[in-house]
């Protein structure tokens, strides 16, 4: 593996890991999907004292872990480490925010969410209202409206 994968996670980097690894997952990091991770990073609370600055290095890091046979894998046991329980619904929440942000969701999209889904154990009712939610977030008016 690489030297720059670190041994550890902070939550926070955690959840911009798995927003990152949802937007790369089509092999397509679009600026709505950058956009969308920047806003989250700089407007929810969980990231109130989060340094920004990291945002760059952990998105290396997936991208690092993606180029890795079992790095999906080794991606899944950093996040899971860091990650508490109870904030494995909101990292499911805005890994769906960021598939939402283009407005389509590719193969690719889909499969990571539920890869993220298996390994977060997100219960598939509560699954798909976060689903729902953030489809309904990330509406647009339709064409001649």
């Amino acid at each position: 593996m690489s030297e720059q994968i670190p041994h550890s996670f902070t939550p926070q980097d955690a959840l911009v890991a798995i927003m990152f690894a949802e937007s790369a997952s089509d092999e397509n990091i679009g600026t709505p999907e950058l956009l969308t991770i920047e806003r989250i990073v700089n407007h929810l609370p969980i990231f109130a004292t989060y340094d920004a600055d990291r945002l760059r290095t952990v998105s290396q890091t997936v991208l690092d872990l993606f180029s890795e046979e079992d790095g999906l894998d080794a991606l899944f046991g950093l996040v899971k480490d860091a990650l508490p329980e109870v904030l494995f619904e909101t990292a499911y929440a805005l890994a769906c925010d960021v598939a939402a942000a283009d407005g389509r969701l590719k193969e690719g999209e889909l499969r990571m969410l539920a890869e993220i889904r298996y390994e977060l154990d997100i219960d598939r009712l509560h699954g798909a209202a976060i689903e729902r939610g953030a489809r309904a977030r990330h509406m647009v008016l339709p064409t001649g409206a």
